[in-house]
């Protein structure tokens, strides 16, 4: 290891590395956070298995469609059947959508959709 009477500020950053690691290994990594909205006016945080920081965003009620298949993408042309584990509520009533890093033309990760009637 080090001899410590030749590299104190070895020791000195070792002990200091050693020290903080656990305040570092405690903070809870926050997830993308949807923008704030009437329902929501604090926000809310994408799921981890949603969003990575850069998959989600809000998009309009026109960017989203239905048919009796699923939701429809309407970008893209993609189909979410109802049913897909990739559908989620939205808790602030909006729709939200999540693609492959965030693109605009690539596959849903996932989808939150509002409740009917809200």
């Amino acid at each position: 290891m080090f001899n410590l009477e030749k590299t104190p500020s070895h020791f000195a950053f070792a002990l200091a590395a050693t020290l903080s690691a656990p305040i570092f290994a405690a903070s809870p990594a926050r997830a993308h956070e949807a923008l704030p909205t009437a329902a929501r006016p604090l926000g809310w945080a994408y799921p981890y298995s949603c969003c990575s920081g850069i998959d989600c965003r809000q998009v309009s009620a026109r960017a989203i469609s239905e048919r009796p298949e699923g939701y429809v993408i309407n970008n893209t042309g993609e189909v979410v059947a109802y049913n897909d584990s990739r559908v989620k509520n939205s808790p602030d009533g909006v729709y939200h959508w999540c693609s492959v890093a965030g693109a605009s033309d690539s596959r849903t990760i996932c989808l939150f959709v509002p409740p009917k009637g809200y």
